[in-house]
């Protein structure tokens, strides 16, 4: 397939692109996440809790994957994305678990878990796209985002169960709060390092019908392992110069504990750091993705031209 015919065919409009479906996704999912909340605050009964937890995993990382089929045309199926976002979402947590099932807490942790699972997601990412023609960097980004939300989702799902599950009984307003963090995070993190993984590698394709290598596939798979590694670690980072910016906090930890005013302090200002520090690493991995995208629709114009003035 020349970049010409490529060109082409990734500009079709497919009949599962209708426009507005992500938002009344969104607010129907939300509205029935509202009730079971409700429902299950009212009556007590813990046989909820399970819709509650898929409704509040799966939501958002459902609609990111709706808002960005919208936006990209091209020869993926709907089929292929709901295998995508399910199976591939499964298959990623049960692969990163039992790769990082020996990992310890240390100083590397954060980026070999940032190796492991985006590794997993590339193995994934190429083999739900092997048939996919034209491998093109759009095509790419939007299968790796659906892989990467297939698996966030599946992620969430598991810090909620354990949010809920305490030895008081199941803790309601911890569940809720889990959800709702992980559910504003959603749009970025796994969704966005796959995103740009998939565009690099399927853009390193050239619109054709197989898979190329290039450097640029392993320089953008360790630059995507370390914003998934600074993302991760925002927090303990956060907590480290949160207590390094109050000389309070250095002496009162020197001389044994913090004292709960201190500690106060300590927690909001650390609560800042953290946001910020998402903010920052989620711009970088928007702008990145941004670029890559720029890139490859240039690179892939000029070779459509070139190619039909020389037929």
């Amino acid at each position: 397939m020349t970049a010409a015919e490529a060109l082409n065919v990734e500009n079709r409009n497919h009949p599962h692109h209708h426009h507005g479906w992500w938002w009344k996704t969104l607010l129907a999912g939300l509205g029935l996440w509202i009730i079971t909340i409700v429902v299950t605050a009212v009556t007590g009964n813990v046989n909820l809790v399970p819709t509650l937890i898929l409704l509040g995993s799966f939501l958002v990382p459902f609609c990111v994957v709706l808002f960005a089929i919208e936006r990209v045309t091209g020869s993926i199926s709907t089929l292929q994305l709901i295998l995508a976002f399910f199976v591939g979402g499964i298959f990623g947590v049960l692969g990163a678990s039992l790769l990082e099932a020996d990992l310890h807490q240390s100083f590397w942790v954060y980026g070999l878990v940032g190796l492991i699972e985006e590794f997993v997601k590339v193995v994934l990412l190429v083999i739900f796209g092997w048939r996919t023609v034209p491998k093109t960097a759009k095509q790419g980004a939007l299968l790796g985002a659906t892989i990467g939300a297939g698996f966030a989702a599946f992620e969430s799902a598991g810090y909620a169960f354990n949010a809920a599950i305490t030895s008081r009984g199941i803790d309601l307003v911890s569940l809720l709060q889990t959800e709702l963090v992980r559910a504003i995070l959603a749009p970025v993190g796994h969704v966005l390092w796959t995103a740009i993984l998939g565009a690099v590698i399927f853009g390193a394709a050239g619109g054709g019908r197989r898979f190329r290598w290039s450097w640029w596939i392993l320089l953008t798979y360790a630059c995507v392992s370390l914003l998934h590694a600074a993302w991760d670690s925002s927090g303990d980072v956060a907590s480290f110069f949160a207590v390094l910016f109050n000389g309070e906090a250095v002496q009162e930890l020197q001389n044994g504990a913090l004292q709960q005013s201190t500690a106060n302090q300590v927690e909001a200002l650390a609560t800042v750091l953290y946001v910020a520090g998402l903010a920052i690493v989620s711009a970088a991995g928007i702008v990145t993705l941004w670029l890559v995208l720029r890139h490859y629709h240039r690179v892939e114009a000029a070779a459509a031209v070139v190619e039909d003035a020389a037929g």
